[in-house]
């Protein structure tokens, strides 16, 4: 009973419906449960469906915890092991500032409460239940050395591009974060505007910095994409396979 139950509630293998539809139920859900975040001053009718959201939410967390041991495979170890994992982590920040509305007297539950924001992990717990969120955490896995290459060579950018702006227009800065501020903005081509260079040198260094910015922002996307094409198609010859064994299996 116990493992059918594991494989309902995790994400849906082929031909597994009644865990397909699970997964898309607790989407629906997920979706549902943001709408309150859309208000400053929540609906009644929106405070009944948090509720209702919560409590999904928490016998969809105690079935996963009631059958970590399929999970993690550590036997009763996992039992005690579960709730310090990552996503149990994301599922309790997401449960924990609505449980105030369901049970008001623990003061610790209450100042979470003052936090909407926490309902925002709510989002996280999609990862579970879709196929393509997974692929892109798989791409996001593999790719990870690539990314932090990038990541360090952005981080470095910024850091240069900082001191020397900072350095060159002294002026127009107040202090060194508002020189990093500046060259992030310019990094990612937002431009808010707000501080700019207004002296020769100034404004070569933002040209350069911009022209450079692009390429570097740049790289990460074509590395995702890359991957996630790389994923699909091995998604796509992985399911050529298994049809060729079923129409064999059906002949025989």
């Amino acid at each position: 009973m116990r493992k059918r139950i594991y494989e309902v509630i995790e994400l849906a293998k082929e031909k597994d419906r009644l865990s397909a539809i699970y997964d898309s139920f607790m989407i629906l859900v997920i979706v549902l449960s943001l709408l309150p975040l859309l208000y400053k001053v929540t609906p009644e009718p929106l405070l009944v469906l948090d509720k209702v959201c919560v409590g999904i939410f928490l016998v969809d967390y105690l079935l996963r915890w009631m059958t970590a041991d399929y999970k993690l495979g550590r036997g009763g170890l996992s039992f005690a092991l579960y709730p310090f994992t990552f996503m149990a982590l994301v599922d309790l920040m997401s449960i924990l500032p609505s449980l105030t509305v369901l049970n008001s007297s623990f003061k610790l539950l209450r100042v979470l409460r003052m936090s909407r924001a926490f309902r925002v992990f709510r989002v996280f717990r999609a990862a579970r239940y879709s196929k393509s969120i997974r692929i892109i955490a798989e791409v996001l896995r593999r790719s990870k050395e690539s990314l932090a290459a990038v990541g360090t060579l952005a981080l470095a950018f910024i850091i240069i591009s900082a001191m020397i702006i900072f350095n060159a227009e002294p002026d127009s800065f107040d202090n060194f974060f508002e020189a990093v501020y500046w060259a992030t903005i310019s990094l990612t081509a937002v431009g808010y505007g707000d501080i700019y260079p207004v002296t020769t040198i100034g404004r070569a260094v933002a040209m350069l910095s911009s022209i450079f910015g692009v390429a570097v922002v740049a790289l990460p996307s074509g590395i995702i994409t890359a991957g996630y094409m790389q994923a699909l198609e091995k998604r796509l010859d992985e399911m050529d396979e298994r049809e060729k064994k079923d129409a064999k299996t059906e002949e025989l």
